[in-house]
């Protein structure tokens, strides 16, 4: 019987949200403008086209351990230690 209510209430507040975000973002009942940078893909296209044209310089593949948060650079079974 609990779960109806938890149920309800979890999508009585998701539905809440949405209506919130929809009127405060898309609306913009607080005012202000969407920016030129993301209303267009003008600035988007010369910003990934200047990326592009730089050169690229990387050290030695590395993997991330994630149990003991260590970087180990990865070694070729060519290389000696």
């Amino acid at each position: 019987m609990a779960l109806k209510y938890i149920i309800g209430s979890v999508a009585a507040s998701l539905a809440f949200a949405h209506v919130c975000s929809y009127y405060v973002v898309d609306k913009k009942i607080f005012g202000g403008t969407t920016p030129k940078t993301v209303a267009t893909t003008e600035w988007w296209e010369a910003t990934d086209k200047k990326f592009q044209a730089w050169p690229r310089t990387a050290g030695p593949p590395v993997v991330m351990n994630p149990i003991r948060r260590q970087n180990f650079i990865v070694k070729s079974s060519d290389e000696k230690i």
